[in-house]
């Protein structure tokens, strides 16, 4: 018997993603809603995500949120997040996971952009982090949000937490980065948990 099956009232929603630290980070997020049973795409072995060939960060989640939903019959939550410094022609904005080639690491990607940012000062080395977040089942797109958190780039990276940009990216208002700061304050002031808030009640609406 599986969960769904031993309590009725119990919704399935699979995140539609591989990266056990985003998938970690959206079941925490999510921990309030008390009947969900969330997966994710790694309990789905034999599924291929779609392409993120989009020119946004919106577009790409729509799209990874309705393919998932199709092919695997579940309520369906994706998002696309990246990072934005306006002083590199808004970079490395929807290629923020490959900005350094296809196959790179996150210290990989890191090194680029302390590279490509290495002439710039103060007020230059402002960044925000964008995220868009669909909800989708087989019927469609239910709902799509977006926000940002704003803040900078600093010139070295800290922190041994967090993933992708967090050693990098400084808060406005706070004096640590993504990666300094615990797990849980963290997901209270995220990017990805402002663009969750704003689905919630359309996913609390699903379970009741």
């Amino acid at each position: 018997m599986t969960k769904n099956e031993s309590n009725p009232k119990s919704i399935t929603l699979v995140i539609a993603s591989k990266n056990v630290h985003k998938i970690r980070e959206m079941k925490s997020i999510l921990s309030s809603i008390k009947q969900l049973d969330i997966l994710s795409l790694l309990d789905f072995p034999n599924y291929t995500p779609p392409e993120e060939d989009k020119n946004s960060f919106k577009e790409n989640a729509i799209t990874k949120a309705m393919h998932a939903a199709e092919k695997l019959n579940h309520w369906v939550i994706a998002d696309d997040s990246g990072l934005i410094v306006p002083a590199i022609n808004n970079e490395p904005g929807i290629f923020s996971a490959r900005y350094a080639g296809e196959n790179a690491t996150d210290k990989d990607n890191r090194k680029k952009l302390l590279d490509k940012m290495k002439h710039l000062l103060d007020n230059d080395r402002a960044a925000s982090f964008e995220c868009c977040v669909a909800l989708a089942s087989k019927e469609g797109l239910q709902k799509c949000s977006c926000a940002s958190c704003e803040g900078h780039i600093i010139d070295i990276e800290k922190g041994g937490d967090g993933f992708g940009y967090d050693p990098l990216f400084v808060k406005h208002e706070y004096n640590k980065t993504f990666a300094q700061l615990s797990s849980d304050v963290k997901n209270r002031i995220s990017h990805r948990k402002k663009a969750l808030d704003k689905i919630l009640f359309a996913i609390e609406s699903i379970v009741n």
